[in-house]
């Protein structure tokens, strides 16, 4: 088994604010640039970026955590859904995310830890900026 992906972030915008931002498909999509349908519902799946990421929502607390089965579009058939867990909390000037990924399969890990910076940190921190 691969390394977990452990990211925190803090940005400038409340926990409820980002927890929205990544359920709710126009803000998300907003974000993001690409579009996405997901959802804050237990049990709904979901995909991003024009469908590249895509899989489940196993367990929310609104406003607070998140845990997803999470997959790329490219992996193997036979590469197990990675799982995802996100904690939104106050941060000091706004909120942050604590980010905890496993089961990314070795092929795609590096790619991976490198794009949720790229993905979704920095364009979120655009997105803040500019509001």
């Amino acid at each position: 088994m691969t390394k977990p992906i452990v990211q925190s972030v803090t940005f400038k915008a409340t926990p409820k604010e980002l927890f929205a931002i990544f359920t709710d498909s126009k803000k998300h999509s907003a974000t993001t640039g690409a579009k996405a349908s997901v959802s804050a519902k237990p049990g709904a799946k979901w995909s991003a970026f024009e469908g590249m990421i895509s899989g489940k929502n196993l367990a929310v607390v609104p406003g607070i955590m998140i845990v997803q089965a999470w997959r790329a579009s490219h992996w193997k058939a036979s590469d197990l859904d990675s799982i995802l867990i996100m904690n939104f909390s106050k941060a000091p000037g706004g909120g942050r995310i604590d980010l905890v990924h496993v089961g990314v399969p070795q092929h795609d890990h590096k790619g991976v830890t490198k794009g949720w910076p790229s993905y979704y940190w920095v364009p979120w921190k655009a997105y803040f900026k500019g509001r």
